[in-house]
């Protein structure tokens, strides 16, 4: 075997190795082994729940293995710091230095901020990862939420939800009037419009709620995730598609001035770590659900397919309810136009490429 040797004598050898030597005393992997990162991390959703609150406990989980130890979160339950809602504001006044946030929760101070968790008829959750990582989507949220000392990443994302339970059939539009329903975000906007009266509640509150007759009618997340929470036991009347939450987006939220004291490799760990948690989130939600509904059945629980004259009722007034947050807020317009701009784009790959199911 031929032996390599470098001589000294060379003008070209001796800065090879000044650039080696200045190369291995500034990379960020040697600077930051000594960086201890030990991080309270409040969840928006309890980690019982599949898909949705999971993730982030195999994030800490790993992270702390890949790491060495070096970056530990110690992941606290919803409402054991702070209320469910209020992580942002927490973790913006660094009561707690992150938080796992659904940031739809922070549409009362930050419009914008529902397009980044859930959008009516809006992407699929491949698309908007698309948009996200590949496209606009981070650079937007970081802007966003840089005015409010927070630095964001993406670290979940689940399928469309159901569209509610419901303990009476819905045969058409005229059935959301009056009608009693706890619904989040930009698609509550659009069943009121439908004349329904909405509130939003967290999902501990929900199920007595439902039970006593407070609501008539709920939308929370995936099948896997309501049965858990015992809908089905109410509500009989599970509605299919999930038109007003094609995706559910999960996001770590860093207070800013602690994310830019953390050297490169520890963010780049971080980065990573959310990044497979979001495939996991993914997967882990889109294998559960068959079986769920499967079973549907049994449970005296009927699967029922919103009416296409519903459907486009509720398109029309979901427009409307864009125009109308997009000529309030910039934000709101800048982040909306993008996405519908990529969804444009998108679309005739997405018409061409997939094979219809029947095959």
């Amino acid at each position: 075997m031929k032996k390599f040797s470098f001589d000294l004598r060379h003008t070209s050898t001796k800065l090879i190795v000044a650039s080696l030597l200045f190369a291995s005393s500034s990379t960020p992997l040697l600077a930051d082994t000594n960086e201890k990162v030990r991080w309270k991390v409040q969840t928006v959703f309890g980690t019982n729940l599949p898909g949705l609150g999971d993730p982030i406990a195999l994030v800490a989980e790993q992270i702390k293995t890949a790491s060495n130890g070096n970056i530990q979160f110690k992941v606290y339950e919803p409402g054991k710091i702070v209320p469910p809602f209020a992580i942002t504001e927490a973790v913006k006044n660094k009561q707690i230095p992150a938080g796992l946030a659904l940031l739809g929760y922070d549409q009362g101070k930050i419009p914008a901020s529902a397009l980044l968790s859930h959008v009516p008829f809006g992407m699929e959750p491949w698309e908007y990862s698309a948009w996200w990582y590949d496209g606009e989507g981070h650079k937007l949220a970081e802007d966003l939420y840089a005015k409010h000392n927070i630095h964001p990443v993406l670290c979940g994302i689940i399928g469309p939800e159901t569209a509610g339970w419901f303990r009476e059939e819905i045969k058409s539009i005229d059935d959301f009037k009056g009608l009693k329903i706890r619904f989040a975000g930009l698609g509550g906007q659009v069943l009121q419009k439908a004349g329904a009266s909405v509130t939003t509640i967290p999902s501990g509150e929900i199920f007595p709620s439902l039970e006593k007759g407070a609501i008539d009618a709920t939308e929370f997340s995936m099948p896997a995730i309501d049965q858990l929470l015992g809908f089905d036991k109410v509500a009989k009347n599970n509605y299919f598609p999930g038109w007003h939450q094609t995706f559910t987006a999960n996001h770590l939220v860093i207070n800013k001035d602690v994310w830019n004291e953390l050297g490169a490799s520890n963010k780049a760990m971080i980065n990573m770590a959310c990044t497979a948690g979001t495939l996991r989130a993914l997967t882990r939600g889109e294998y559960l659900q068959g079986s769920i509904v499967n079973s549907f059945a049994e449970k005296g629980v009927n699967a029922r397919k919103l009416d296409d004259s519903i459907l486009a009722t509720l398109k029309s007034y979901t427009d409307d309810v864009m125009r109308e947050q997009s000529g309030k807020d910039t934000d709101f317009k800048r982040i909306y136009d993008s996405q519908q701009s990529f969804m444009e784009e998108y679309k005739s790959w997405k018409r061409l490429a997939y094979l219809p199911r029947d095959f």
